[in-house]
């Protein structure tokens, strides 16, 4: 008996399509978006599974996280003596940085997974050219719903992880190393500024439309079966994970200016 062994497929020339799909299907949502084409059910609808539905895990990671960079900040600047600094330390790294990507990373792992599992199976199961046949766009009816939602709610989830996060950093710092809470909080509202905050939205904002995008790019390029179908789920969650870190970065350097050495 011969055995046929399939030729394998180029993973980088596939690996760049995937990328090229992603920014057109940011194009196509911004296109769509202008024209005013979307079904209010579908966002209230994913506003759920994206707000409420994540809440749980955002709230435990962040308040733990906010305790865990809290111990650790504060067990280095008592040392020297800076204990009015922790607070300040915590808002500088935790408040602009850790809190939005946290809660974008788990949003991307439980929404952005769910969003190109979902529509991955409706690609190998033609359900997305029975829409083209009932003249309905599935930019329109599956991706733009999606994505606003995503926009929407983890800017709102980030909020609440930043708060939970500060609570968790209030009771370590008072716990292990007897700050008073006073202090702590006047040590984070002395370093951060109001403007922090509209950064912080706008992060959740712009790592939202990165989660929903990407998870709905991998779902539509799905081909083959359920193999590819959980295929195209987990390595939505990694490249979202990905392309999170790096637009944090370039956000960081536009927004709070360049490095001086």
């Amino acid at each position: 008996m011969v055995v046929k062994v399939q030729p394998r497929k180029n993973i980088n020339q596939f690996s760049v399509s995937r990328c090229f799909s992603v920014m057109l299907l940011l194009g196509q949502v911004l296109l769509h978006l202008l024209q005013g084409k979307t079904y209010h059910r579908k966002i209230l609808e994913h506003m759920v599974t994206a707000g409420p539905a994540s809440l749980p895990p955002v709230l435990l990671v962040s308040g733990f996280a906010g305790m865990i960079f809290t111990i650790q900040t504060a067990r280095e600047l008592v040392q020297f003596g800076a204990v009015s600094a922790v607070g300040g330390a915590f808002a500088l790294a935790f408040c602009r940085e850790l809190a939005p990507i946290l809660s974008a990373s788990i949003i991307a792992g439980q929404v952005g997974s769910a969003f190109a599992a979902e529509i991955g199976a409706m690609r190998v199961t033609d359900q997305i050219d029975a829409l083209h046949m009932l003249r309905t766009d599935p930019i329109d009816y599956l991706v733009l719903p999606r994505v606003i939602a995503c926009c929407l709610m983890t800017p709102l989830l980030t909020i609440f992880g930043l708060v939970t996060g500060i609570i968790g950093g209030i009771f370590a710092a008072s716990q292990f190393y007897q700050i008073a809470p006073e202090e702590f909080l006047e040590s984070v509202r002395s370093f951060l500024e109001p403007s922090d905050l509209w950064i912080i939205l706008l992060k959740g904002f712009i790592f939202g439309a990165i989660v929903a995008v990407n998870g709905c790019s991998w779902g539509l390029t799905t081909r083959g079966g359920a193999k590819e179908v959980g295929e195209s789920a987990t390595t939505a969650v990694v490249t979202t994970w990905v392309l999170i870190f790096m637009m944090d970065f370039f956000l960081s350097l536009l927004l709070f200016g360049k490095p001086t050495f």
